[in-house]
């Protein structure tokens, strides 16, 4: 419990530092815009003598997303951090995660054109915390990720088509993926796609990232990202597919609620069922919706 403590603690101080250095910096700092957006998402069920039936539970979740952009003539520069966690806890259960990521993007552009830039981008994502499949059957779980196992570092350069500040479409021939998987016993079977007992699996391939950011309604704002990889070395076809949609609901200045999916599919990933067994790849998909506090800046 004290690593949660310690992201909802992050969050909070990080979110404050950038909201003081935003005010002091505005009128002089004119070529970088910074800013992003914070929430905490609380929610609780008890039950007495309800003959309706249910379980007492509680969840709570946070997530922080910031950016430091900067544009100068020719020059741009992105930056942009997201973090995110949450935890769910039902009777007889005790506490599970519900969410949990971590990832750090940069890229470089330089324009050629009246919408086309040179561009460079780094990636790197990660999770904080472990992640087990549970058996309820049986009352057992199986660790199936750690932090840096997986974590992901893409380098690609390339193009970048921008006709606005909403859209990007970058395509990067030339890319490099790392597949980091440091926990032993993860390591020890082979997860990720690393070879078994190894570290670190490289790979060659081509890149396409769609970006778009745009308000699609009066306090309603659509985030969404589509990020496709081919690996030229080994089966190109099965392209490895990451989509994230974040839709954006403003209450008032501090109340919000947000709807957050992600889709992915990757070659590499095998999926393992309740029983340990490992059945391969499987289109994984995640949903979070929740409604609280949240501060944008």
């Amino acid at each position: 419990m004290n690593f949660r403590f310690l992201f909802f603690l992050t969050i909070f101080f990080l979110s404050s530092i950038l909201i003081q250095a935003q005010e002091n910096t505005q009128d002089t700092i004119t070529n970088w815009k910074i800013g992003g957006t914070g929430s905490l998402t609380f929610s609780q069920v008890s039950f007495q003598n309800w003959t309706a039936g249910g379980e007492n539970s509680y969840s709570l979740s946070g997530f922080l997303s910031l950016h430091a952009n900067y544009k100068k003539d020719r020059v741009s520069w992105e930056n942009a951090l997201d973090m995110g966690y949450g935890i769910v806890r039902q009777a007889g259960r005790g506490v599970r995660k519900s969410d949990d990521r971590f990832e750090v993007m940069s890229k470089y552009g330089y324009k050629t054109s009246s919408d086309w830039y040179y561009s460079g981008s780094f990636n790197f994502s990660t999770q904080f915390d472990k992640g087990y499949k549970y058996n309820e059957e049986e009352g057992t779980k199986q660790e199936i990720s750690d932090f840096m196992a997986p974590a992901y570092a893409l380098l690609s350069i390339g193009m970048d088509y921008k006709p606005s500040d909403a859209f990007s479409l970058v395509l990067s021939p030339l890319t490099g993926k790392t597949t980091f998987v440091l926990d032993d016993l993860l390591s020890s079977r082979g997860a990720f796609g690393v070879k078994e007992g190894e570290n670190i699996r490289n790979e060659f391939g081509g890149y396409v990232k769609i970006s778009y950011n745009q308000d699609i309604w009066e306090d309603v704002t659509l985030n969404t990202k589509l990020d496709l990889f081919s690996n030229y070395l080994k089966e190109p076809q099965n392209v490895d597919i990451n989509w994230e949609v974040l839709i954006s609901m403003k209450v008032n200045e501090y109340l919000s609620a947000n709807l957050n999916t992600r889709l992915i599919y990757d070659d590499n990933i095998n999926y393992v069922n309740e029983k340990g067994e490992v059945l391969g790849p499987r289109i994984q998909f995640k949903e979070v919706f929740g409604a609280g506090l949240s501060y944008k800046f």
